[in-house]
């Protein structure tokens, strides 16, 4: 397959980008800055400078391709709701557009567990479970761009295929420690799932080159679902998690995913179905 992959230089993209190289596929990427990526294009990635909001390129950069897997987002706190919404939801109509207008319908689009924030649920959330509003601004966009790329599949076509992350860690990425400091501020029992970046570069995959699929929602994460308390302690080796006054005592389950969907589905089987296993692998 020839695959277009937005957000190559991201935390995600920059770990999908080389893992289609191994698995024999070709790659087309778009950067604001060609240099950064140079050791990509030295391994055969044909590499398009420009920018997502540069809607008017858009359409000649994505022609030829098989599939557009979308995954640049602005998720970082402090962000400003304009610039989050003009990237997470502004540009990915228009790249859903475009890739309709270059005759390239399938489209993946990588969205986030934490659509299912304040769900009330006594299990792991379900795809078609209904989401409540979201009071944080990414959550808040990834689901106005999902029922946008939704809209566009039943009206235009769309082949679209909707991806959400449980929480990424593993290669490298500090995700992990970045999230500790929040952790003493969250019930322990508190039910999280995860997802290794090899088995999300795997999902991703999957979800481009397996046929008939378009208009579907997967979870992607895991086979265990672990809670804070024991993520605290496998990175601080600390029993019990400081008891505060005002944690946060939202539903336990909110963060957690149910992944049948997909293993029945796409046949995803996670490398690492387990912290504890990657750990032991040596592949935190």
């Amino acid at each position: 397959m020839k695959i277009f992959v937005t957000g190559a230089t991201g935390k995600v993209g920059s770990r999908f980008v080389p893992y289609l190289l191994k698995e024999g596929h070709e790659v087309r990427i778009l950067v604001r800055n060609a240099e950064r990526v140079l050791s990509l294009k030295e391994q055969g990635v044909e590499v398009i400078e420009g920018d997502l909001l540069e809607s008017e390129k858009l359409t000649e950069v994505i022609k030829g391709v098989d599939a557009v897997v979308h995954v640049a987002a602005q998720f970082r706190g402090g962000v400003r709701e304009e610039e989050a919404k003009a990237i997470n939801l502004d540009a990915t109509i228009k790249l859903a557009e475009s890739a309709l207008e270059a005759g390239v319908t399938r489209f993946i689009f990588t969205s986030t567990g934490n659509v299912y924030r304040n769900m009330k649920v006594n299990r792991p959330c379900k795809e078609d479970d209904i989401l409540m509003p979201a009071e944080h601004i990414y959550p808040k966009t990834k689901i106005a761009a999902e029922k946008a790329l939704l809209k566009l599949h039943g009206e235009k076509g769309l082949d679209v295929r909707i991806m959400r992350l449980g929480f990424i860690y593993g290669d490298g990425d500090p995700h992990i420690e970045e999230f500790l400091p929040y952790m003493t501020n969250w019930n322990p029992l508190k039910k999280m799932s995860m997802v290794h970046h090899y088995d999300v570069c795997q999902a991703l995959l999957l979800a481009a080159s397996t046929p008939d699929i378009g208009g579907k929602i997967y979870n992607v994460a895991d086979d265990n679902i672990f809670t804070i308390g024991e993520l605290y302690k496998l990175q601080t080796g600390i029993e019990q998690l400081p008891i505060r006054d005002g944690w946060l005592m939202s539903n336990i389950w909110e963060l957690a995913l149910d992944t049948n969907n997909i293993k029945t589905e796409l046949n995803f089987k996670p490398k690492y179905p387990s912290v504890y296993v990657a750990k032991h692998m040596g592949y935190l």
